[in-house]
């Protein structure tokens, strides 16, 4: 699988396993909706920064991001 669509999955997993919309992780992360959209299905390439806004919102690590990718 390639890794931009795995890393996606797992953002969308734990953000569904925290009771979170896209609409509200975005906005809890100070992304917009659309951008999150495209994270969780792989089309963008995430920058470090905003994978540290998206780890801190959803209160898990960076290393539980990227495990097992």
């Amino acid at each position: 699988m390639d890794k931009l669509k795995a890393f996606g999955e797992k953002i969308r997993k734990i953000r569904i396993e925290r009771g979170l919309s896209q609409e509200k992780l975005a906005f809890l992360s100070g992304l917009h909706r659309t951008y999150v959209g495209a994270i969780e299905r792989g089309e963008r390439n995430v920058s470090f920064k905003n994978i540290e806004k998206i780890a801190k919102t959803l209160k898990v690590n960076l290393e539980e991001l990227f495990r097992d990718l």
